[in-house]
């Protein structure tokens, strides 16, 4: 008597494989993401190009180049947008800003930065509480295609008013058209504002401690990775953090559960703001 197959358990282990492939064809490791997030993405993509199986996807992605970055852009988090949360940053600029300013210098990491409207959110607050000229900012992600983007700094004029929304209920102290240019259907976000940002490649999956930095900010990115690689990430801003450092994270994230829940003290458990003790 023949067995029949799960079609579930079937597709489960094509994208097993399919990931296995990436990995070693590209060195991208999507392993340890959310595996449903994983799996609806790819079956869109099979479904958008009328293929019968992720094995066939995976046969396309593998030999062709360019079609991988496709695949890419699918496997990525890209949904942001300028202010995002805006009480995040409005309790931001309440409860940890005032501590930054005892600091000469600080320098910032804002990880999965996307295409890098909340980085310029980041900037203009700390423009207008008179600590941008001091601070180094580091913005990374691990997808080029995106950080391009962000280095740009132009975005959909379509957008401008949700953001303007945002910036206000945020605390915005001035007029955010202040910090912009519109042209034709699009707006570029002033040139100051990039100064002190560094925009650069960096995988939290497969690389290390990026720098000492005083703040951290990795905002609706753990959402999409397995409790063993949020734990390992966290890790990793616990050590990339100095001491008395800040951690911010997004609404749906927190650091219970995880090694490192005892080196913090909750700053405002809303907002999931984290500060990594002294001692």
């Amino acid at each position: 008597m023949v067995k029949e197959f799960n079609s579930d358990r079937t597709e489960d282990i094509e994208i097993e494989l399919l990931l296995e492939g990436i990995l070693k064809r590209f060195g991208y490791d999507f392993r340890e993401y959310n595996r449903a997030h994983v799996k609806r993405r790819l079956l869109h993509r099979v479904a958008s190009l009328h293929l019968s199986s992720i094995s066939q996807l995976q046969h396309k992605i593998l030999h062709e180049d360019l079609f991988f970055q496709v695949i890419l852009q699918d496997l990525s988090i890209n949904v942001t947008e300028m202010f995002r949360d805006p009480t995040f940053y409005k309790t931001l600029r309440a409860e940890v800003i005032p501590i930054l300013k005892t600091y000469p210098y600080l320098k910032i990491w804002h990880a999965g930065c996307s295409t890098g409207e909340e980085v310029y959110s980041v900037a203009i607050l700390l423009l207008e509480e008179g600590l941008l000229e001091r601070t180094q900012i580091y913005a990374t992600d691990f997808n080029p295609q995106v950080i391009e983007v962000a280095k740009k700094g132009i975005y959909p004029v379509s957008r401008i008013k949700e953001y303007t929304y945002n910036y206000q209920v945020a605390g915005g102290k001035h007029s955010f058209s202040n910090y912009y240019t519109a042209r034709y259907d699009s707006v570029i976000f002033d040139s100051d504002l990039k100064k002190n940002i560094v925009f650069a490649e960096h995988n939290l999956v497969t690389d290390h401690v990026f720098a000492e930095v005083n703040l951290i900010i990795c905002r609706n990115v753990l959402i999409y990775f397995n409790k063993q690689l949020q734990n390992r990430v966290v890790k990793l801003f616990n050590e990339s953090l100095i001491k008395g450092g800040y951690l911010g994270l997004g609404s749906k994230e927190n650091l219970m559960f995880t090694d490192v829940f005892d080196a913090f003290e909750i700053v405002d458990s809303k907002e999931k703001i984290y500060h990594k003790k002294v001692q």
